[in-house]
């Protein structure tokens, strides 16, 4: 419902609790991002309240009524009874001021169209035309009904809402007014865009920011002499609570249980076995504890049940203080209303389709479907629809993606080349690979959770967990496997872990001392070699010198005689 109702982007963690609390499954997660399924949405606004991200984008009309106070109409504003837990005051008298100084030329409670409605609820009782009687003033309930529980529209009153009532009713008096209603309910604003009877919507967080920005305060205001609140009391104010329809009436039609049913998820129940039941009048209201809790309520002290409680007392005062003829402002309105029914563009799968998309998950068996409900829906059966519809992936499985997760690492990590050991900072270990198993030579299989000092000497990781740093050791010697490794151990932030990765490099420094080995050989037989070669020079020089001084004795006798001569 873009125009109504939709989730912030990228704000989404993939918990799925909006999706668990809805009970008409109208949020589509793709791409790890929740969307509102418009044509299943019942606007019950659920889903805003339960989201830990505070994800909820519930659009405003607050700038298109301000242009309308700001015009030249006359703007009539009706105001939810459930202002009272809401807003904290005593009586309507200190908020119609309010909304005067807002810009409002008049308020009134809703409640009028409230009490119109339970006395239509009342001719049409009377007539034991009923088998079981459903209420209509909740619109999110009403959609419900109209989408889902085709069954129960022939039960379903056919009249107006009190807020459409009351619209009825100001129109009659003055057709040119516009008509604004306020109140906790966002399936109003559907409604009332349905109707062309209500010219705007706010909702009560909408009108707390308009008395902020006005710097209007209500308990000031409260301090002044108010003025007599009208003419009859008005037993329809107690509306906005659970039971508050039923004690609306002066006189209950017999031939009825009365029932008040509020929570999406009972209101879902009792619809569904709707048929089983007869003679019963259900008050039908989506949010817990009926409209003093809807969805844009203002925080309240105490919750709904004080919320309740004042209503309640509120509504006792009024009708301890005040006549009890009844109020006479309905004047000859028709509130007939029709509620056809709404289908939705889901298509159901077969059996088949059912089987296959389910496979896709590992679930084969019927065993298989752990109807864990992680995924927001309640079995795998449900999931499966969903995925056929195009409103999951599959892979949102979460017993599915874990078990993958935890068979993709267990295959990574067992065949990986090198060794991998996980140690917590207690030097237990969490988890090991074969190799790590056969570098540190430890024979036992089953070594998680054992202290790895059982198995070798954790000196290095005690340092770095010490340290809250990384390190990264060269050719480190393990005596027990005559072993050589590159050692790198680092911290696993978050997770009270570390993680070290051991490279066998035994072959290398292998490798290399045995070449160092060959060089110094070479070395060796080289400075042999050069010794040798000095000494076969000196001799040759030596014997070269005896020959040339042998040759110069004989050469000077030589001389001699041939000078004697």
């Amino acid at each position: 419902m873009a125009e109504y109702l939709e989730f912030k982007d990228a704000r989404c963690r993939d918990c799925y609790k909006c999706l668990r609390e809805c009970s008409v499954k109208a949020i589509d997660v793709k791409n790890h991002q929740a969307k509102i399924i418009e044509d299943r949405c019942i606007l019950c606004g659920r889903c805003t309240l339960v989201c830990p991200q505070n994800a909820k984008i519930v659009h405003s009309e607050m700038n298109e009524v301000k242009k309308l106070l700001q015009s030249d109409s006359r703007v009539v504003a009706s105001v939810a009874p459930s202002f009272i837990s809401s807003f904290g005051v005593q009586d309507f008298s200190t908020l119609k001021i309010a909304l005067g100084k807002l810009g409002f030329n008049d308020a009134e409670e809703t409640a009028v169209g409230a009490n119109a409605v339970t006395k239509a609820y009342q001719q049409l009782m009377e007539t034991g035309n009923f088998k079981n009687f459903i209420t209509s003033a909740c619109p999110a309930a009403c959609r419900m009904i109209q989408l889902y529980y085709p069954k129960a529209l022939k039960y379903l009153a056919p009249v107006d809402s009190p807020m459409i009532a009351h619209a009825k009713i100001l129109r009659a008096q003055h057709p040119n007014d516009k008509i604004v209603f306020i109140g906790p309910c966002i399936a109003k604003k559907r409604e009332a865009a349905e109707s062309n009877l209500i010219d705007g919507v706010l909702t009560f967080e909408d009108l707390n920011q308009m008395f902020e920005e006005s710097n209007i305060v209500l308990s000031e205001i409260a301090t002044l002499q108010m003025e007599a609140k009208g003419n009859s009391a008005n037993k329809s104010k107690a509306y906005p609570i659970s039971h508050g329809i039923i004690q609306s009436f002066e006189k209950l039609p017999k031939g009825y249980e009365y029932m008040a049913v509020d929570g999406i998820f009972r209101c879902a129940q009792v619809l569904e076995n709707i048929e089983s039941l007869s003679g019963v009048f259900l008050e039908l209201n989506t949010c817990q504890d009926s409209c003093v809790n809807g969805p844009c309520s203002l925080e309240y002290q105490g919750g709904s049940i004080k919320a309740t409680s004042d209503i309640r007392e509120y509504v006792k005062k009024e009708i301890e203080t005040m006549p009890s003829e009844g109020v006479e402002k309905t004047l000859n309105v028709d509130l007939t209303a029709t509620y056809p029914r709404i289908r939705n563009h889901s298509i159901p799968p077969t059996e088949h389709e059912i089987k296959a998309i389910l496979a896709k998950t590992g679930k084969t068996k019927p065993e298989d479907e752990l109807n864990c409900g992680a995924c927001g829906y309640a079995t795998c059966r449900e999931k499966a629809w969903a995925v056929f519809n195009g409103y999951a992936d599959i892979e949102i499985c979460l017993p599915y993606m874990r078990e993958r997760a935890e068979s993709m690492s267990y295959e990574i990590i067992q065949n990986s080349p090198d060794g991998l050991i996980v140690i917590d900072n207690d030097m237990n270990i969490l988890e090991i690979n074969s190799k790590a198993r056969a570098l540190l030579g430890i024979e036992e299989e089953y070594v998680k959770g054992r202290p790895a000092v059982d198995f070798f000497n954790p000196t290095d990781y005690m340092l770095v967990a010490n340290s809250n740093s990384n390190i990264e050791k060269q050719k480190v010697f393990i005596p027990k496997t005559n072993s050589y490794i590159d050692l790198s151990i680092n911290v696993l932030k978050g997770h009270n872990a570390l993680f070290g990765m051991m490279k066998d490099v035994t072959s290398k420094v292998n490798y290399e001392d045995k070449l160092t080995a060959m060089k110094m050989e070479t070395l060796e037989t080289t400075d042999e070699v050069i010794k040798k070669q000095m000494r076969v020079a000196q001799e040759i020089a030596s014997l070269l010198g005896e020959t040339t001084a042998e040759t110069k004795v004989a050469l000077l006798k030589l001389k001699k005689t041939l000078q004697e001569e």
